[in-house]
């Protein structure tokens, strides 16, 4: 199983980085090209849209959720920018806090945040080039982000279930966990592999290692295991040349999907 259910921590042993150093490599050489809307990073500005669509059905699901609220993001693994940028525009963000490891990719998103005047107030949108594992942690729960955020990351690490160890306590009670990835089954290995790397070339090659992928159901296991966390939600999309992204009911158990967790008040 890629998602073992009974990873731990514990706050004696010295922090191991989940960030796997090729995967840095790789992204920083896409780094010029992130806000190319027809670049290699297309499909993410595809999907953006589907994010906060996600993010807001899962937000009306919660008992306390108000459209009003002034929200506290964590966009973890942010790249170039794309999502924080504009989740820091929506009207009920208070503020955005991105990290990424990769630095000739957060320089990308620097220059572009400094377009958005809008996007200039102290603490609305901050960059900041680091890993999880060395972000400092709340010192109560109730400092934690209302929205913790994950998208296209978790196939990319080296060790999913001590990755989102370091992740879960900066979750506020009532607060969400939303994320996207790829099922590792073979439906997903021809689609982002064979046809999406190799015969169509929309995304670059190098991007993609099946191993990585992480089953929804493995997800589900790992938090059922872990107390304090209630309800999850799930959603299935698929690319469709020509159309873009679309939710496929379902779909969650062979290729794309999203995934989200909420931390019990």
């Amino acid at each position: 199983m890629r998602l073992s259910s009974t990873t731990s921590s514990s706050a004696e042993e010295p922090s191991k980085s989940t960030v796997d150093p090729t995967e840095v490599s790789h992204f920083n050489a896409l780094a010029s090209s992130w806000w190319d809307p027809v670049g290699p990073s297309r499909l993410l500005h595809l999907m953006n849209p589907l994010r906060h669509n996600f993010i807001s059905r899962c937000r009306s699901a919660s008992p306390s959720a108000s459209p009003t609220s002034n929200l506290r993001y964590l966009d973890i693994g942010c790249g170039g920018g794309i999502f924080a940028e504009s989740a820091a525009r929506l009207p009920h963000t208070a503020s955005v806090t991105a990290i990424d490891p990769t630095p000739e990719v957060l320089k990308i998103a620097e220059a572009h945040k400094r377009r958005d005047p809008t996007l200039a107030a102290p603490g609305k949108l901050t960059y900041i080039n680091t890993s999880i594992e060395d972000l400092s942690q709340p010192r109560m729960l109730e400092e934690g982000y209302d929205v913790v955020s994950l998208f296209e990351v978790l196939e990319h690490v080296n060790a999913p279930g001590p990755f989102l160890e370091h992740i879960v306590p900066h979750v506020k009670p009532g607060g969400w966990l939303v994320l996207s990835t790829i099922a590792r089954t073979w439906t997903s290995w021809i689609v982002t592999n064979v046809m999406a790397e190799d015969v169509l070339g929309i995304v670059p090659k190098g991007t993609h290692d099946w191993g990585k992928y992480v089953n929804e159901a493995e997800l589900r296991n790992w938090f059922y295991g872990k107390p304090g966390w209630g309800e999850m939600k799930t959603m299935g999309v698929i690319y469709v040349p020509g159309f873009g992204w679309k939710e496929v009911t379902g779909s969650e158990g062979w290729g794309n999907y999203f995934f989200a967790v909420r931390r019990v008040e």
